[in-house]
């Protein structure tokens, strides 16, 4: 098991996820956050076709830490169902990983 977990969601927009990202870090939940470029997500939402924009987050985090960030995730967001996703980490570098434990203990 690696000694980074990864955590994987969708904001509607730059500045929610920039909120949440940031909130996430000051909480040490999170070690950070890459905001990925605008998608287009195509969903049926209440019976309705959607097509919206949205912004693809991932977060690093220790594998401890990874099931409260998805709860708070979940608190923090804006969706009703966002989709939060945990993604498999077979394995991290040694010093990413020291530092992902370093920024999450302060």
């Amino acid at each position: 098991m690696s000694a980074v977990a990864l955590v994987y969601t969708l904001f509607g927009s730059r500045d929610a996820a920039m909120r949440v990202a940031r909130r996430l870090i000051e909480e040490r939940l999170i070690a950070c956050a890459n905001l990925l470029g605008e998608a287009t997500s195509l969903y049926e939402w209440n019976g309705v076709m959607e097509e919206t924009a949205e912004v693809p987050v991932l977060f690093k985090t220790a594998p401890s830490r990874r099931e409260a960030l998805m709860a708070r995730i979940a608190e923090l967001h804006d969706y009703e169902v966002p989709a939060i996703l945990a993604l498999p980490v077979e394995a991290a570098d040694s010093g990413f990983a020291r530092w992902v434990g370093e920024q999450l203990a302060k």
